[in-house]
Order: C-alpha cells, then structure tokens, then sequence
C-alpha cells in the first residue's frame, strides 16, 4: 500500500509499477520520473503551480554543491534523534528534495526502515526528488489539501514552506514531532545588501502553536564564500527574491563575481500533542 490517499474519495492507494489505483476504481499515472499528481484541477491556483522549471533547475543546482550542508546535516539529527526504527516520515513542500533524501539516507545509513513521502507543487521540482530517493513517494499536492491518512506520520518536516497547521495536526501521530525551518534574521544579508536599497531584517519569533508542544529552536548556517556567479545568480533564482527584486538590483547582482553570504536559518522543534 502506498503512503498516499486517492484526492478524490480519500480512500488508500496501491502503488503500481505504472498508476495508482484505489478500491473505487480512481486511477493516477506515475510520471516516467517517478512521482505522481494528486492536485485535484479545482486546486489547481495556476495552470503550473509551484516554482517553475528554472527556479527548480538553480536549486538543484545550488543545493548539490553542497552550500546548505550545516542545515540537511542539522535536519538529518533531528531526524534521528526523534524518530524509531521504523518511522513514517512526510516532507511537506519538499522541492527538488534535497533535504527528503539527505533524511532518507541518515535513517536508511542508521539500520532503520524509513517510509518517506514528499508533496510539492511543482512538477519540475519533485523530478529531481523521486529521482533522488527512487524508494521514498512522491506527489505533486497541496500542502493545505496532504493526500494522507489521519495519524499516520512520526515525522513531519517543513523547510520554507507554508505552515499548513490543520494539515500538520491532522497527519501527525500524537507524540510525532514537527521540525520547521524558517530563516533567522540576518539570513543571506549581504545577498539582499546588493539586491535593495534599503535591506531589512527577518523576523525571528518563536511562535506557540496549538496541538504542539516546543521542545528546541536549533540553529545551523555559516558563511557561504560564493566565488562563481553562476552561484551567485543560482541563490538569487531559488529564493523569492527574484520575482520581486527591482532591475537595478538584479543588474548589480550580475556584476559580481563573488560574495560571502550568510545562510542563518532556525529549525523549530514541536511535538503533536
């Protein structure tokens, strides 16, 4: 059976070689890449939903050279530190899944029996992550809409994607724990320094939520010595930036060479009660 749920009569899933199927007869084909798509039209809020081909290409790009390595590492700790032998683990908006199978690996590498689903929606990023964890599933979906099952998660991760609280509450198993990662408050600074003219702070708060208990805020990051543009305009094209960055600033990003950036973010730690 598969970790999925069909979206149209929330029954189970199997997994095929080639479709999912459900007892009422829905049917979802796999991509060639291996994911499926469970974003039914009428949630559809574009015609391509999620980041486009070229955003998914730079973070691919960008996060194989290894540059948020402090936080994957951070992550895959939290992952084996909060979870048992063999645990259910969802990544919530998990992108090109860089993190999902940074995770998979630190809990396959451990002895333990990871089953691991991640929903986005963007059908070009989660080809890059189905490849990347062939054994883990994979659906493009909505955060506010998880095709799962009540109950059924240990392990929920959220990296910089929308809070989806009633959702996360409701896939969650009571005692699972929910790591949600966030920036701090001078991440990628300088980056923003040439991008704008007056930069500004993140906001860093730690915010209590219901139906979770805090256990820990974790911090990761260093210093990223960015010595290529390709690197640098990569970083600009993953993050929000570039859609909303006027052309003087992305003209003055384009001149440069190298930077040294900070990557500051904050891992958020909760348990479902």
């Amino acid at each position: 059976m598969s970790l999925f749920r069909c979206p149209i009569c929330r029954a189970p899933l199997t997994r095929g070689e080639r479709t999912y199927t459900c007892p009422k007869g829905h049917s979802f084909d796999r991509a060639r890449e291996g994911y499926v798509h469970l974003l039914p039209a009428n949630r559809k809020n574009a015609r391509d939903p999620g980041d486009d081909k070229g955003m998914a290409a730079a973070r691919h790009r960008f996060l194989s050279g290894g540059w948020y390595a402090p936080l994957r590492e951070a992550l895959c700790a939290l992952a084996l530190e909060h979870t048992g032998e063999a645990p259910a683990v969802l990544d919530a908006g998990c992108g090109e899944g860089w993190y999902t199978a940074g995770a998979y690996q630190a809990l396959a590498g451990a002895g333990r029996a990871p089953a691991l689903a991640g929903v986005d929606l963007s059908k070009h990023s989660l080809r890059w992550a189905a490849r990347a964890t062939p054994a883990g599933e994979f659906a493009v979906a909505s955060v506010y809409h998880l095709p799962v099952a009540g109950e059924r998660f240990d392990l929920l991760v959220d990296c910089f994607s929308p809070l989806a609280l009633g959702e996360f509450r409701r896939v969650l198993r009571p005692g699972g724990v929910f790591l949600y990662v966030v920036p701090a408050a001078r991440h990628l600074w300088e980056l923003k320094e040439v991008l704008y003219d007056q930069p500004y702070l993140n906001r860093e708060e730690a915010v209590p939520y219901e139906g979770f208990r805090y256990l820990d805020v974790v911090p990761a990051g260093g210093v990223l010595h960015l010595e290529r543009q390709e690197d640098l305009f990569d970083l600009f094209q993953m993050t929000p930036y570039y859609w909303k960055t006027p052309k003087a600033g992305a003209d003055r990003l384009r001149a440069l060479d190298r930077l040294d950036v900070t990557a500051d973010f904050r891992i958020h730690v909760f348990r479902r009660v």
